[in-house]
């Protein structure tokens, strides 16, 4: 992959005083945050819905809007300010408008600016670390378009990028308009040897023709990328080849749209202008500790991932409590229960009494939707049964299932 995105060299300096300055040492509170049912695991909520008037400036207690041009990419846009290139546009959405002119006779890398579009980030506003992060989005189309949605790490003042880390969610290349990529960069693997993997839509559909989700479902030494719930990469610390791991730590979120750079190329006579990255929402879940929380149940026993292992499949039990990650759930916004960056799962998608549980990508699928009640019950409502622990026997290894309702103390449940 061609270089990434920097920070633009003119808010460099500012944003680094700002980051070293900022106390962000831990998932931050938001506006918009919130709880799930009173006894699942508290977990903070960033999301924005981009309610508002058309033509209305985003909620700047969430975004600020980054300025200037970036010669690290040689892209060609100017990133202004206002309303002019980032707006709502009064039906739920935020557009991030590229267009070709210089009004404000704005000077890039190599002269008067050709173009101008938009990046914003909620740096010092909002920092997540861990988690379910996901934005749905239509992106634009065109030779020389490049938008994006990421996250830096909160320490880039003290560290510089790419120590700081950097987790590409999304990008997409316009000469690739059925394809997507979700990339990490740090130390030693930065650039165009950033670690990661494409996504393309079947059949030659183009991503622009239509809105998609683009999420990260990321937790402590493990990172998962999907596109409308289809995972497809997940990259644990074993597969930077001994360099270092930078990503269990905050992260800010950043979107943009850039113009040309080395890896698009520049727009040619076939791009045409104005273009648009469209942003029905931004949303991201995060458990209220770094490594999620704890279900107890049956003799004060966990649900736990037998043998911590993250492959799909892999059968959920019970087992005596023992605090590692094998153990730790986030109850997502999205209704899943999360652990090793992967969803509880019924088996094959299955609702008769007996379907076992086992962890699997998340596939947003109605077999990986839970309801923690306040009666302690986990409720899948597809199949309108309890998560159970088999033969109601308290053994160490002993498998979960779901399994109709009884109230029985095999069917009850305690998250954190």
């Amino acid at each position: 992959m061609a270089a990434p995105r920097p920070l633009r060299r003119c808010l460099l300096a500012a944003l680094s005083a700002l980051l070293a300055g900022s106390a962000l040492a831990g998932p931050a509170q938001a506006a918009g945050s919130g709880t799930t049912s009173a006894s699942a695991a508290a977990v903070t909520t960033f999301s924005d819905t981009f309610d508002g008037p058309a033509g209305a400036a985003v909620d700047s207690s969430k975004w600020q809007l980054e300025t200037g041009d970036n010669v690290n990419n040689h892209e060609r846009q100017y990133y202004t300010s206002g309303t002019k290139n980032a707006a709502l546009d009064g039906q739920g959405h935020l557009v991030i408008t590229a267009r070709r002119e210089n009004p404000a006779n704005y000077q890039c890398w190599y002269g008067t600016c050709q173009y101008t579009s938009a990046r914003l980030n909620t740096s010092g506003k909002f920092a997540a670390q861990y988690g379910h992060v996901e934005a749905r989005m239509k992106i634009p189309r065109g030779q020389g378009m490049w938008p994006a949605f990421w996250m830096l790490g909160t320490d880039l003042g003290q560290v510089g990028w790419p120590n700081s880390g950097e987790i590409d969610v999304m990008e997409n290349v316009g000469f690739e308009p059925s394809t997507v990529h979700g990339t990490i960069h740090g130390p030693g693997y930065s650039g165009s040897a950033g670690i990661g993997a494409p996504y393309s839509l079947p059949n030659g559909q183009a991503f622009a023709d239509a809105f998609h989700t683009f999420a990260v479902d990321w937790a402590p030494d493990s990172i998962s990328w999907s596109v409308d719930g289809t995972v497809y990469q997940r990259r644990p610390p074993a597969d930077l080849g001994g360099k270092t791991w930078v990503f269990n730590k905050p992260f800010f979120l950043i979107l943009n749209l850039a113009v040309g750079g080395y890896w698009p190329g520049d727009p040619d006579a076939s791009t045409s202008f104005p273009q648009q990255l469209v942003v029905d929402s931004v949303s991201v879940t995060t458990s209220n500790t770094s490594t999620g929380a704890a279900i107890r149940g049956l003799a004060g026993k966990c649900v736990d991932v037998a043998g911590a292992n993250s492959a799909n499949g892999t059968p959920v039990q019970l087992y005596d409590c023992n605090g590692t990650a094998a153990q730790q759930w986030t109850v997502g916004s999205d209704g899943t229960l999360r652990a090793l960056g992967k969803c509880l799962d019924v088996t094959d998608n299955g609702t008769a009494d007996g379907s076992t549980v086992q962890l699997w990508d998340c596939t947003g699928g109605p077999n990986q939707k839970w309801v923690v009640t306040d009666a302690h019950d986990i409720v899948n409502p597809q199949a309108n049964k309890c998560l159970d622990v088999t033969g109601n026997t308290s053994a160490n290894g002993t498998r979960l299932q779901i399994w109709t309702c009884t109230g029985g103390a095999n069917q009850k449940w305690t998250v954190g």
